[in-house]
């Protein structure tokens, strides 16, 4: 980072602390400022002391929370309530996907120039009125034009949140984001559960009651992100051409790869219900029982998992440990087929612990170098960048899985494993070259 962008970044990130610092004023809520509760649950690392960060990550709960349950009954509320077929489900939520993917970049480049907080705020309150506009679709066209705007906000929400997340961080940021990745997995989880009691109700107050309800938490985030501090534009150290972030060749080979690493999280929650249902004897449940395992280790072992994790290369090193532990856990699991019920329960309970374990560290490498191999003063178009590969990346991931794991069996495994080895391998190659165009501090940790 040049010396001028690293001391404003300095400077400001000291501003927010200290405008944020608890006091002893009596308007304090309960929990902020030394409260016995709060203290402790700070201490065991359970709840961020008061600030911005803190206020960002209660504002991702809240989103994470309604957007959960609406992508796990989006499709049923398509088919009974709109009243679309399957094809045009698919084909709604398909165009939706991609139309999403694009608009990251741009909206990333505006975050640059006129200040995240704005435009991820005007992104929140898009998406509560397209969700709104969802509850009066009558037709596959309304249908589409409503999730297909809720998915370019949402796309552009996240571009203009990464400098947040960057700048809110400042020298805790690997930690930080771990934290936010913990708080986005146990939001899901409760947003599975309320799914799932809507989808039991089965009706159409019931899907539409969730649609509302996922509407109100656009506007809960936007209102608790109202107080955060205002993000001034970095200026930029030295003329460039717009879309740096594509004419970027390692950061886009490290997206590349990065995005290659990320079809991992596919693994249990799209391969193994699959493999369970068809290829072992293994009972239904367990299906529930390895993703509450899953969600469990990263809820309390991320933030610990990303201690230590500082630096390009150790950051590269974490991602290659990662890949090696992907093929070890998905060869486990692959043993799981022709074997009794208890015995494939307890195989696969130790492949999906194994593949957590990769992704605890496969995250605290992604998440540092995501923000370490990006220049200050443009995040919001390289978190636009990062978001689009991450994108391709979900849309290929089930016919990819569905083929080799679910298809091909036990080799399958074996070579999606494989495939993630190579990527992992590969990972500290690229940062080097990184290193060779910019200045990254730490790559040689």
């Amino acid at each position: 980072m040049p010396p001028l962008i690293s001391a404003q970044h300095d400077r400001q990130t000291l501003e927010y602390r200290v405008n944020q610092a608890p006091t002893t004023s009596t308007d304090s809520t309960p929990g902020e400022n030394g409260d016995t509760n709060g203290s402790w649950l700070i201490r065991r690392g359970l709840l961020l002391e008061y600030g911005p960060q803190r206020r960002l990550s209660f504002a991702g709960f809240v989103n994470q929370l309604g957007t959960a349950a609406f992508l796990a009954t989006v499709p049923l509320y398509a088919l009974r309530v709109i009243h679309l077929s399957i094809g045009q489900v698919g084909l709604g939520l398909g165009v939706a996907g991609v139309v999403g993917l694009i608009a990251g970049i741009p909206v990333g480049q505006l975050a640059d120039r006129r200040g995240p907080k704005g435009i991820f705020l005007i992104t929140l309150f898009i998406q509560a009125l397209s969700m709104t506009s969802l509850l009066f679709a009558h037709s596959l066209c309304s249908f589409v034009l409503a999730v297909a705007v809720t998915d370019l906000a949402g796309s552009s929400g996240g571009a203009a949140r990464g400098p947040m997340i960057r700048r809110f961080g400042g020298d805790e940021v690997p930690r930080f984001r771990s934290y936010l990745r913990s708080v986005a997995m146990l939001a899901s989880t409760f947003g599975a559960l309320a799914a799932g009691a809507v989808v039991q109700i089965d009706s159409d107050f019931a899907y539409r009651a969730l649609i509302f309800a996922n509407a109100l938490t656009f506007i809960g985030s936007a209102a608790v992100l109202v107080k955060l501090p205002k993000l001034e534009p970095l200026p930029s150290p030295r003329e460039e051409g717009r879309w740096i972030a594509l004419k970027d060749k390692p950061y886009v080979a490290f997206v590349v790869l990065d995005g290659i690493m990320w079809i991992q999280s596919e693994v249990l929650s799209y391969a193994l219900p699959l493999w369970v249902v068809l290829h072992t004897d293994a009972p239904r449940w367990f299906v529930g029982l390895a993703i509450a395992v899953n969600t469990v280790m990263v809820v309390f072992l991320q933030i610990r998992t990303s201690r230590g994790i500082k630096g390009g290369m150790v950051a590269g090193r974490a991602t290659r440990r990662a890949g090696l532990a992907f093929l070890i856990g998905m060869a486990i699991i692959a043993t799981a087929s022709g074997v009794p019920s208890w015995a494939a329960v307890a195989i696969m309970m130790a492949g999906v612990a194994t593949h957590t374990v990769g992704s605890l560290w496969h995250a605290a490498g992604s998440l540092e170098l995501r923000f370490r191999l990006a220049p200050a003063h443009a995040q919001g178009q390289y978190s636009g960048v990062f978001g689009m590969g991450m994108g391709l990346c979900y849309t290929v991931a089930p016919s990819l899985l569905g083929l080799l794991c679910v298809t091909w069996g036990t080799p399958g495994w074996l070579v999606m494993g494989g495939v993630f080895v190579a990527a992992g391998l590969a990972m500290p190659y690229v940062i080097q070259w990184a290193g060779h165009s910019r200045e990254i501090a730490g790559t040689t940790d």
